[in-house]
């Protein structure tokens, strides 16, 4: 049902298997590919997934994790996201958003193979107490909260990753993401990482971004005492 591609042989199997990966696909996969290579450096255990027909609702990139692996999917076909995420970027410039979009996905593979999902960083504690009228919607604000948390290291990661590849697109990236970040149904809801990515407006921030995403602890950290 999905095609399985082993991300350490990537390019071999994408230029292999080229009749069956559709033209945008293959552009997606071409772009991603210096942060999938990165993640092979890393030792990340992740496989891709391009998926033949999108679902309701489905975006263009997503990382799951199953059995100790990461699933990268990429699901284009069929799918009006693909197009709507990229709306009005010429496409000379939409390679470096497919990057950042990769390294963000990424990063949620690196935070689990930390062992650091859904972790506050060392000295960090929740007070209070949060009540809700039912164990369900406590749960799912719970849940809300850490899914905030991880998409915003996610975004720093992508960034601090653009910093150090893509340095003269780091505006471009950032405005992006700004604008992404910036219509939220929900205020505080599981996407809504504006704090984080308003922090990291000037590159600066990110210091010699070495590593990318530990390079993103400093300002996540910050973040997180200004939105909690």
């Amino acid at each position: 049902m999905f095609k399985h591609l082993a991300a350490a042989g990537l390019f071999a199997a994408a230029s292999a298997q080229s009749a069956e990966l559709t033209a945008l696909e293959q552009r997606w996969l071409q772009a991603a590919g210096p942060v999938l290579s990165y993640s092979q450096s890393l030792k990340l255990p992740i496989d891709i997934i391009v998926q033949p027909q999108a679902r309701p609702n489905d975006v263009p990139l997503a990382m799951g994790y199953d059995g100790g692996r990461c699933k990268l999917v990429l699901t284009l076909r069929g799918n009006p996201q693909a197009e709507t995420v990229l709306a009005g970027v010429p496409v000379e410039r939409q390679g470096e958003l497919i990057e950042a979009m990769a390294a963000h996905e990424v990063a949620h593979c690196w935070r689990h193979a930390q062992g650091s999902w859904n972790v506050l960083p060392a000295g960090f504690v929740e007070v209070g107490e949060e009540t809700a009228a039912s164990s369900e919607l406590l749960a799912a604000s719970k849940a809300m909260r850490e899914s905030r948390r991880e998409e915003a290291y996610a975004d720093l990661a992508a960034l601090a990753w653009t910093r150090h590849r893509n340095p003269a697109a780091y505006g471009r990236v950032h405005a992006w993401f700004e604008a992404v970040r910036r219509d939220q149904p929900v205020a505080r809801s599981g996407h809504d990482t504006r704090v984080w990515v308003e922090l990291a407006r000037d590159a600066g921030r990110f210091g010699d971004a070495a590593a990318p995403f530990e390079d993103a602890a400093p300002l996540w950290r910050e973040g997180l005492l200004r939105a909690e």
